[in-house]
């Protein structure tokens, strides 16, 4: 790292602290030739693809923002859709990716608000699983077995 005041391509480094929940490191420096100090952020930068191939940084708002949709009128807490969008990218990030297709991360978020509430679960799977008709929505919906097939209105045994 080049000393701003000097320009020295030396320095060294004299503290390091986690910032920005984890997300990037934030080191105190110090130039090996005139002494002065000076700070610099490092991050790592996750990336979306999108369908149309533009590529562009993750937002973790955007993800909340896409789950909060789906939860609209239903009893869900902003700290849970929070914490869904913190799972999402800790979960591209523990797996080392740079780079993740957006479909992939809709599809991220389901087995967190299957978790959470059903009816969110099934308008967002609705989209991300490009249901096409009422027999797809009955089949993700008997995936949840909430009631037995038996006791359904209009079956007989």
């Amino acid at each position: 790292m080049h000393c701003h005041l000097c320009q020295h391509p030396d320095s060294r480094v004299i503290d390091t602290r986690s910032t920005d929940d984890g997300r990037a490191i934030r080191r105190r420096r110090q130039c090996n030739r005139c002494g002065h100090r000076f700070s610099t952020v490092e991050s790592s930068v996750l990336l979306v693809v999108k369908r149309c191939g533009v590529t562009e940084v993750f937002d973790r708002e955007k993800v909340i923002s896409g789950a909060r949709k789906a939860c609209q009128g239903r009893p869900v807490a902003g700290d849970d859709l929070a914490k869904i969008g913190h799972a999402v990218e800790e979960h591209f990030r523990a797996a080392g990716q740079t780079e993740i297709a957006s479909d992939m991360i809709g599809l991220a978020v389901l087995p967190h608000l299957r978790q959470l509430d059903a009816v969110a679960y099934l308008r967002f799977a609705s989209v991300y699983k490009a249901f096409q008709n009422v027999e797809d929505f009955r089949r993700e919906l008997d995936t949840f077995d909430l009631v037995p097939p038996a006791d359904r209105i209009g079956v007989t045994s």
